[in-house]
């Protein structure tokens, strides 16, 4: 029975319950990958979108060309659909300049309206001879085939998305070949199929289905290259072109349990996915491709754009509705498509998914996912850090490099959410047990909202929903310094802890207020304030520096009274002292939050730096640090003194921050005239990698009555010359220091 008592406490201490949590979280991953909903199979392909963005395909030949019936065209000839006989002038000229094969991007289900036959009936007012004379010639329809018939030409048939009943299963259909499991279970099928007039599928070389199924959100990634319709099964267009140009008699399918593994013709093997689609491997738009029809029809053609080519027939008019969106390209032509698939083909620059690929992630993300779990606790923070920074670097590694090298397209985010989501598991458990000795002292204090903003909400309460605005604002944080020695005074006196946090955040509240700006929040000993919002403030970079400088004359003020206090009740004094981050730029802010709870609150790049300012003030040895942009903007009305040009974790581009040494008043004197000298000299020695020179501008600046304002500066610049004269840094250096804390 004791056993049994103590079984959670060691399973608490040797395993944890975080990391069942993590166990479980690894299964719940793993069946989500097998359920694949809409949004992990958007967030795969999007990463494989990407890859086509940054890597598209190279075209090291043409061998497509379109004959595009275009807004020009149209305007000569009239709209579409044309009449069959300007079609098949439209073929026959074709054939003579050498089209090795012609395809139509449209199907003609309909006799032409304007056969003479149809003429004869319809036209009033004709007498019986000219009616026989029309009835006597041949329909357009069958000048059209007997074009068709002189040439090689596939036409184009539509799957539907309903049963068309009088579909003449008597049509000629291409010829397969099956090798392996039965392919069709996983194949597209659509209900009906809309085939061509019988007079013209007879004529025709080949015939094949033009319909592109866009995924779920409108982008065309793959394209099927066999289909069910109708109880038919039907080649792509595409891939009939192939066939007609190849001689073959049949097209030879792979399929394996997994799915359709490939389609084959002679000396052509293009890999599918499971469903049969192609991956499209796509170029940039290609305008050289395009031919407008008139051109053909008016003999004004280069023949080396059709000779040898495969010519697709189809229409960039936007008014015909056949534009799509692609990976890379937002406007895109249907016919386009077709021929990216057919030059991705017969050059072998095809991409594909393997079926074998989701066992590479499955076995990415319990590897991973294990590896985590045992090891993540073992590590400290900072090797927590460059531990997830790593296992993601390989995983996008590895799957560009499948893209690059071998056109393979592998999944990493399902490995990658899997294991970050354990990862932050694991990290947020630690931070709940870290955090946990000042959650009172954040709950008492996270509520406090302006009033400034409590007047606006008051008379417009139909700003309380959800949203938010961009703004260019100020931003900042301030934290007490020392509060960890300062809390372990008052370990036997959590009342008075509490006490002395109201005091100390109450005059820094009223400073802030005083001076426009807008509290968003307490974090225990910390604050979190912004200017510009809800109310405009055109001066806010100046308010916002008034208040920093407030705050620490209001400290003062607080300190002054404590140590009176402290000799009164004969007991030691610990001072307090502040340390404040100020950044400029823009950001988002509004209410943000759910339906039921959002609090008004600013987020975006800006907010981040300046909390990351606000913790580099112990460092550099002045309370109040600030951005560039907060810096020029005030540099005329306060003593600002450049400290260093840094790369703050998180942000790509280096920053130049600087320190407010004080007013006008302070600019103007002479001893912060030889502490911006002394500051400027040694910078400049710094930067331009002149070790020695900047240690002799600190050794003079530490002789001056202004040394003890530096120390910190100096003694930071000094390990870090130090550092460089042992290890200097590389030949691209631009000065800029990488921060290694928050």
């Amino acid at each position: 029975m004791k056993r049994l008592r103590t079984l959670p406490k060691w399973f608490k201490r040797r395993i944890g319950y975080a990391r069942l949590l993590c166990l479980a979280l690894l299964i719940g991953f793993a069946a989500l990958r097998v359920a694949d909903p809409a949004p992990v199979e958007e967030i795969r392909v999007r990463t494989f979108d990407a890859f086509q963005r940054i890597d598209p395909r190279k075209k090291t030949a043409r061998p497509v060309t379109i004959v595009d019936i275009d807004e020009k065209s149209m305007e000569t000839f009239g709209q579409w659909p044309w009449p069959r006989t300007r079609l098949a002038d439209l073929i026959t000229e074709l054939t003579e300049l050498g089209a090795v094969v012609i395809a139509f991007d449209a199907v003609f289900p309909e006799p032409d309206r304007l056969n003479p036959d149809l003429a004869a009936d319809t036209f009033r007012n004709l007498d019986e001879e000219t009616r026989a004379r029309l009835r006597a010639l041949p329909s357009n329809d069958q000048i059209f085939a007997d074009a068709i018939r002189k040439s090689r030409v596939v036409l184009g048939e539509s799957g539907l998305p309903e049963e068309i009943a009088t579909l003449d299963k008597t049509l000629p259909v291409t010829g397969l070949a099956m090798l392996g499991e039965e392919p069709q279970r996983f194949m597209f099928e659509f209900p009906g199929l809309l085939r061509n007039v019988p007079v013209l599928e007879h004529a025709a070389a080949g015939r094949g289905l033009f319909t592109i199924r866009p995924e779920r959100d409108g982008i065309v990634r793959r394209v099927p290259m066999i289909m069910l319709a109708q109880g038919q099964t039907m080649p792509s267009l595409t891939f009939e072109m192939l066939r007609v140009a190849t001689g073959s008699g049949t097209i030879l399918i792979k399929a394996e349990k997994a799915g359709i593994k490939s389609l084959g013709i002679k000396g052509v093997q293009i890999p599918t996915d499971h469903n049969g689609q192609l991956w499209v491997h796509y170029a940039r738009n290609d305008a050289s491709i395009y031919v407008p029809a008139i051109n053909v029809l008016e003999k004004n053609v280069a023949p080396d754009m059709i000779a040898g080519k495969l010519v697709l027939i189809g229409t960039s008019a936007v008014g015909l509705n056949d534009i799509k969106t692609t990976p890379v390209s937002r406007a895109m032509p249907g016919v386009e498509i077709h021929a990216q698939v057919l030059e991705s083909a017969l050059t072998g620059a095809v991409i594909s998914q393997p079926n074998y690929g989701i066992g590479i992630e499955f076995a990415a993300a319990m590897l991973l996912g294990l590896l985590v779990i045992v090891f993540a606790p073992l590590f400290g923070p900072v090797s927590l850090v460059i531990f997830g920074g790593a296992f993601a670097s390989v995983l996008v590694g590895t799957s560009a490099y499948f893209y690059t090298q071998h056109r393979l397209l592998i999944d990493f985010t399902y490995p990658l959410m899997s294991t970050t989501s354990i990862y932050l598991t694991l990290i947020f458990s630690a931070f709940v047990r870290e955090q946990a000795q000042r959650r009172q002292i954040r709950s008492a204090f996270g509520q406090y909202l302006s009033p400034a903003l409590v007047e606006q909400l008051a008379q417009s309460p139909e700003k309380l929903v959800l949203g938010g605005e961009e703004r260019e604002m100020t931003i900042m944080f301030s934290d007490m310094r020392g509060f960890t020695s300062i809390s372990e005074t008052y370990k036997n006196d959590p009342q008075g802890l509490t006490a002395l946090m109201n005091r100390f955040l109450t005059p820094l509240t009223n400073a802030i207020l005083d001076r426009k700006g807008t509290i968003d929040k307490y974090m225990g000993d910390a604050i979190m304030a912004f200017w510009n919002a809800p109310l405009d403030d055109k001066d806010h970079e100046l308010n916002a520096c008034e208040a920093a400088l407030d705050m620490l004359d209001r400290v003062d003020e607080l300190n002054q009274a404590r140590e009176q206090e402290a000799k009164q009740e004969g007991r030691p004094f610990i001072p307090l002292n502040a340390g404040i981050g100020l950044n400029t730029g823009v950001c988002v802010v509004g209410n943000m939050g759910s339906d039921q709870r959002f609090d008004y609150s600013v987020f975006g790049d800006s907010v981040n730096l300046a909390s990351r300012l606000e913790g580099q003030s112990k460092e550099y040895g002045f309370p109040i640090i600030v951005g560039s942009k907060t810096a020029l903007a005030v540099k005329d009305k306060f003593a600002i003194l450049e400290l260093d040009f840094i790369m703050v974790k998180g942000k790509k581009e280096p920053e130049v921050i600087y320190a407010i040494a004080g007013r006008e008043d302070t600019a103007q004197s002479g001893r912060f005239q030889r502490l911006r000298n002394l500051t400027i000299e040694m910078l400049a020695c710094y930067r331009n990698r002149d070790w020695h020179g900047a240690l002799a501008a600190i050794a003079r600046g530490r002789k001056t009555d202004e040394a003890n304002s530096l120390e910190l500066l100096y003694n930071l610049y000094e390990a870090r010359i130090r550092g460089y004269l042992e290890d200097p840094p590389p030949e691209d250096w631009n000065g800029a220091f990488a921060l290694l804390t928050k």
